[in-house]
């Protein structure tokens, strides 16, 4: 471990938690967003009256390791059993899905005598696809309501929570993994230890484990502080993640930088004693982060008054848009936008409602600020001034879907890293 310089990182807390990963004291913070609700947690028109529960939003770095990470407030069962996120509601992310199969398909053969795992597999968005290919898949999703989804499909589903538990009872009914995929789950899981031994276990010999995650430079670098919420335990740097899967007999090998999620990695793992090479990609990457800082307290230090530099300036946009007698709404009921709006005390003085395609979350309230969720056709009815794109990673999707508001004039806001306006490419 590099000896590293310790300034104050906004305070230090004697008493604190410990690293879920290395079991170190944590003491220093990253940033306090305050107290929120579960972002997910959305609430029906009879529970508007009912108390609702918040917890901190603090985050920490770990001194030794460098993970990044929330202290745990809620089970993963509380959260996670029955979920309001389908992955099949953005059309980028199913065109990603798509390119995602059609590439390691094409990379590393895989075909009808192959198996292909996903954990954390959601509603069958991505293993619909190596199904249309033939190549036999198993998805494992804990919440219900979502599996059934992907079950209808014809995406075969387990449903239960994933871990060395669960790697062991699948490897003793002959299940083993040529492709183990986890997509944006390594950052909801608060037991990393015993994820990373599930992938262990259930890997076959010379099989590759793929995982998706928000890049932790990015988060930092473009200040995308409403990524961060309860369901994300843990943000990732390639640097902490390779000591995480060396500490359980894993090694990645490859790593690609994606845009998708304001820019996440994909990394590419195998056995400890599988004889790929390290790419060029993965090495150039390890060494820009440890170029950055990454590995030092000082990188995160100026972080927190970034956040509050945001906030200021979204509300000074909808405080002045307000005064003018703006109508103001949202677009998408993203858990990152709860995280946004809570943090930042937005509520229906500023937003009128905000409106999402997931039936799901329509007729909804959102959590904490008890905006209420519309279907997009609300936003044609309404004709407001201003659209404000929660779900800011889908922006160019949205601003296509939404091209229409310049009818009347109408522009987008986007919020991060800094609040922007927009106008609609109308025609």
């Amino acid at each position: 471990m590099t000896t590293v310089e310790k300034p104050a990182v906004n305070g230090a807390n004697s008493d604190g938690p410990s690293c879920r990963f290395c079991a170190a004291p944590l003491h220093a913070t990253v940033v306090d967003l305050g107290m929120s609700p579960l972002c997910e947690s959305y609430l029906r028109s009879d529970q508007l009256n009912q108390m609702e529960p918040f917890y901190p939003l603090h985050v920490y770095v770990c001194e030794e390791c460098f993970l990044v990470q929330l202290e745990q407030y809620v089970s993963p069962q509380h959260i996670f059993t029955e979920y309001a996120y389908f992955s099949s509601y953005a059309d980028t992310w199913l065109q990603h899905a798509k390119r995602y199969t059609e590439a390691m398909i094409a990379r590393f053969g895989y075909d009808s005598a192959s198996q292909v795992v996903e954990v954390a597999s959601n509603d069958g968005y991505l293993l619909q696809y190596f199904v249309e290919k033939g190549v036999p898949s198993l998805g494992v999703e804990p919440a219900a309501n979502v599996a059934r989804v992907a079950i209808d499909k014809g995406v075969p589903t387990r449903i239960e929570f994933f871990g060395a538990a669960c790697a062991r009872q699948m490897a003793a009914e002959g299940l083993s993994a040529d492709l183990l995929i986890g997509n944006n789950v390594l950052a909801q899981v608060p037991d990393l230890n015993d994820f990373v031994a599930g992938m262990k276990i259930l890997l076959k010999p010379g099989g590759v484990i793929t995982m998706e995650f928000p890049h932790l430079m990015r988060l930092v670098e473009e200040n995308q502080f409403d990524t961060i919420y309860h369901e994300h335990f843990s943000y990732f740097s390639l640097i902490t993640t390779e000591k995480i899967f060396a500490a359980h007999g894993l090694r990645i090998f490859d790593v690609d930088e994606l845009p998708t999620h304001g820019g996440s990695l994909r990394i590419y793992a195998c056995h400890t004693d599988d004889a790929r090479p390290f790419s060029q990609h993965l090495i150039d990457l390890r060494q820009r982060e440890l170029a950055a800082g990454v590995a030092s307290l000082t990188y995160y230090a100026a972080f927190e008054e970034k956040v509050k530099e945001t906030k200021r300036k979204l509300l000074d946009f909808l405080i002045n848009a307000k005064r003018e007698g703006k109508c103001v709404v949202g677009y998408g009921a993203p858990g990152k936008g709860n995280t946004l709006l809570n943090y930042c005390g937005i509520r229906t003085d500023f937003l009128d409602f905000t409106v999402d395609r997931n039936p799901y979350k329509q007729g909804m309230y959102l959590p904490g600020t008890h905006i209420p969720i519309r279907h997009p056709d609300q936003i044609r009815e309404a004709r407001p001034d201003f659209v404000v794109i929660l779900p800011w990673n889908f922006k160019e999707e949205i601003m296509r879907q939404l091209a229409y508001i310049g009818e009347w004039g109408g522009q987008f806001v986007v919020p991060i890293p800094e609040t922007r306006v927009y106008q609609p490419e109308y025609a």
